[in-house]
């Protein structure tokens, strides 16, 4: 049973190395590695952009007590595709790149917020105190003698 993480690893490696030597058949293996080092640049840029970006959007739906779900799971797609991007590789390019496309963060976000079995409290955590929770009094502090 613990051997499925190294099988799948050996497995993903197979078919990793077996493009790359499709692809540098192809284009030659200068250009293939020149491809590679370029999409990990391309994609750390787009996703520190788009990050960026979306960190402002939090930060205003946090000002405006809205719930700021959505943009927390797609940082963490956002996060994923980096990872993804920074692997040298085609199929982890490939795949960091699609996770970079909106629509497919989209469908993931929904996909996973109707898994998600915890509603949100946001807007309503400050405001969920009321005057009856609330026990005043007075104390002092006797030291033992």
């Amino acid at each position: 049973m613990r051997f499925i993480g190294f099988i799948i690893f050996f497995i993903y490696v197979y078919f990793e190395v077996s493009f790359f030597i499709t692809v540098a058949n192809t284009m030659g293996v200068f250009l293939a590695l020149i491809c590679i080092i370029a999409t990990s640049i391309l994609g750390f840029s787009l996703v520190k952009s788009q990050g960026l970006k979306n960190l402002g959007i939090m930060q205003q739906k946090i000002a405006n007590n809205q719930s700021p779900k959505n943009e927390i799971i797609k940082s963490v797609a956002l996060l994923f595709a980096g990872f993804l991007l920074l692997i040298p590789g085609f199929l982890t390019d490939i795949l960091g790149a699609i996770l970079l496309i909106p629509n497919v963060q989209e469908h993931i976000v929904k996909f996973i917020v109707k898994k998600m079995p915890i509603k949100s409290t946001f807007a309503s955590s400050q405001t969920r105190y009321h005057n009856e929770d609330i026990i005043e009094g007075e104390f002092k502090r006797k030291d033992d003698e």
